[in-house]
């Protein structure tokens, strides 16, 4: 089988890419071929497919730039031109897409049609029914007035980060993408990464329902055999992008007056400032601020944390950091919100508490603080088991493949 990878950048920008790259690992090991489309970025890793990817807000150029820009948000012709011609060299069985609102575009959906290649796409976030795609408002509370149809709400609440053009063309593009590129008619399936995703995106577009879907959680390309013992240096750990919807600041609110339960913040984002300025101004000695940090750097932290805590304040969909926990042992505190409740399984690989509860929150980081080791050691077998039932390679390869085969002959 030949497969069509396709996402809007060709190197790590987030979670979508991490679980874009390692599936096409996975293609590969069990034998398949897998070809990339992506757009253009100067961070672009080198690909044999690269002749094929069309301009990006980023690299494009010239005098009406800004004008095709916007023109390129809703219909990207140059998408659809390079990748037919994608098709006719490469002659892919199926496209299987991670990302591509307001970037590649549906433009690609008739030329995928014309040559009668099935269409599956893993919904990562909410931009199918939300047009500002995270489900919160200008004011950054969780919002769904819109309602899957009433998008000009999304310019009146100024959803997208507060301004109120960039939030007219969101959902101008919704509107525009609905009438003529509707995703429950041009796509054959989809792969959703929690069973949350999926109810809130087919209450909004009743239509998916019809649609052949499968759950599929992020996997993990490693799993650890043996469980952790606690720790002599008992640190908690929160990594990711520091902004208000993952709720760092709740976070933060909730060590103030525990100061011998240590915090370790690895990231960076629009909030980062404002973070620090609160941690100083409280006098917070138990918090260290790391930066942003990759590879084994951050493998070694969140192997060496006591727990990792996800603290989100959105409808988070199904978080890698959870996942890059359970892969090496640490159990997870995470809200109670979004698909995060799947994956955190109270009492037996965390704990979880109510999203935005500074007080809750408080309550649970001192209960995981006063565990014994025995009860530590047992949550730690936890996300082992939990991972290999659920977020390995092997029980991700079985579903794949299985739905990648309603739609391709099983002989390819």
């Amino acid at each position: 089988m030949k497969v069509l990878l396709i996402d809007i950048y060709n190197f790590n920008k987030g979670g979508a890419e991490t679980v874009c790259f390692n599936t096409g690992k996975l293609l590969e090991e069990y034998g398949h071929k897998v070809v990339y489309f992506t757009l253009k970025w100067p961070q672009n890793k080198p690909s044999p497919f690269s002749k094929y990817f069309p301009e990006s807000k980023e690299t494009r150029d010239g005098p009406l730039r800004q004008v095709r820009n916007l023109i390129n948000y809703f219909y990207h012709f140059e998408a659809a031109k390079k990748i037919e011609q994608l098709i006719l060299d490469e002659k892919p069985d199926l496209a299987h897409i991670h990302l591509m609102w307001g970037q590649i575009t549906p433009s690609i959906f008739p030329v995928l049609k014309k040559y009668h290649i099935p269409i599956l796409f893993t919904v990562h976030d909410y931009r199918m029914v939300c047009p500002a795609y995270t489900f919160r408002d200008g004011s950054g509370r969780v919002c769904e007035v819109c309602q899957g149809r009433y998008f000009y709400k999304c310019f009146a609440h100024a959803c997208c980060k507060g301004n109120k053009l960039m939030s007219a063309v969101m959902a101008a593009e919704q509107y525009f993408r609905n009438a003529f590129f509707n995703p429950a008619k041009f796509i054959n399936g989809f792969i959703y990464v929690s069973n949350f995703a999926r109810n809130i995106q087919e209450k909004y577009m009743p239509a998916l329902k019809e649609k052949p879907n499968i759950t599929l959680y992020n996997f993990s390309t490693s799993i650890v055999n043996r469980p952790k013992e606690m720790s002599t240096e008992k640190y908690f750990l929160f990594f990711g992008r520091l902004s208000y919807e993952k709720g760092v600041m709740t976070l933060l609110r909730s060590f103030k007056d525990i100061p011998h339960c240590f915090l370790k913040v690895v990231g960076t984002g629009p909030q980062k400032g404002e973070l620090k300025a609160f941690a100083k101004d409280n006098g917070m000695q138990n918090v260290a601020f790391l930066g942003y940090k990759t590879g084994t750097e951050l493998t070694d932290l969140v192997i060496n944390a006591y727990f990792v805590i996800v603290p989100s304040e959105w409808y988070e969909n199904n978080p890698m950091t959870v996942i890059e926990a359970y892969s090496v042992g640490t159990p997870v505190i995470g809200a109670r919100i979004g698909g995060i409740p799947e994956i955190v399984v109270n009492g037996q690989t965390g704990f979880l508490f109510e999203s935005g509860n500074v007080e809750d929150l408080h309550r649970v980081i001192r209960q995981a603080y006063n565990l014994d080791g025995k009860a530590y050691t047992a949550l730690s077998c936890g996300t082992i088991d939990f991972a290999n039932r659920n977020l390995s390679k092997k029980s991700y390869w079985a579903k794949l493949i299985k739905f990648y085969k309603l739609f391709v002959d099983n002989e390819k």
